[in-house]
């Protein structure tokens, strides 16, 4: 990393940025602070509201764990996040994605988007996503066949969810190359496992 991390546990010099950092464990929980934390708690008020939007995003929306993963894992690909990659590609697959659509997933370079089929090892909705992620990571303006295929699949409170998490994601990705957090910048994808 290209800062050090915070000392584990931190050290929290006032009773405000001790809450911060239970709220951070109790997020956490059962696992410890991972690196991203330790980056952030240089902050503790960014760090709390990271924590905050982030575990809204990972645990209180409508999303399947697939369409969640997936588009997170889309997003850390395209960004060359590969820490990112790392932490996520394995939770797309315990959530239902098959390994031949991780394949699709964790092809580099710009996909053929939405006048391609539906590639095999991935549903309509999944391929709708990674579409989406996609398209939004790489351009931020989403091209109307684009967005018309994920409207054909999902409601205004799924594509609400999925435009949050790749925006979140892309919020994550940017912060953890830009600072070589875990320390996996310039390994590429199969160094990321």
């Amino acid at each position: 990393m290209r800062l050090p991390y915070v000392p584990n546990p931190p050290v929290t010099p006032s009773p405000e940025e001790a809450a911060i950092v239970e709220r951070i464990q109790a997020r956490r929980a059962p696992r410890p602070l991972q690196p991203l934390d330790l980056a952030l708690l240089h902050a503790p008020p960014v760090a709390d509201g990271w924590n905050s939007f982030l575990g809204a995003v990972r645990t209180r929306t409508s999303l399947p764990a697939d369409l969640r993963e997936i588009a997170i894992s889309r997003v850390a690909v395209v960004n060359r996040a590969w820490y990112e990659w790392a932490h996520h590609a394995p939770l797309a697959e315990e959530g239902g994605v098959s390994r031949e659509g991780m394949e699709v997933v964790k092809r580099e370079g710009e996909l053929l988007l939405s006048g391609e089929a539906t590639p095999a090892g991935l549903t309509d909705k999944q391929w709708a996503v990674v579409c989406y992620a996609d398209e939004m990571t790489r351009n931020v303006q989403v091209r109307d066949e684009t967005f018309a295929r994920l409207r054909e699949v999902f409601g205004e409170r799924e594509i609400v969810e999925i435009t949050a998490t790749v925006a979140a994601y892309n919020c994550v990705s940017r912060f953890l190359v830009a600072l070589d957090v875990g320390e996996k910048n310039g390994l590429g994808l199969d160094a990321a496992h």
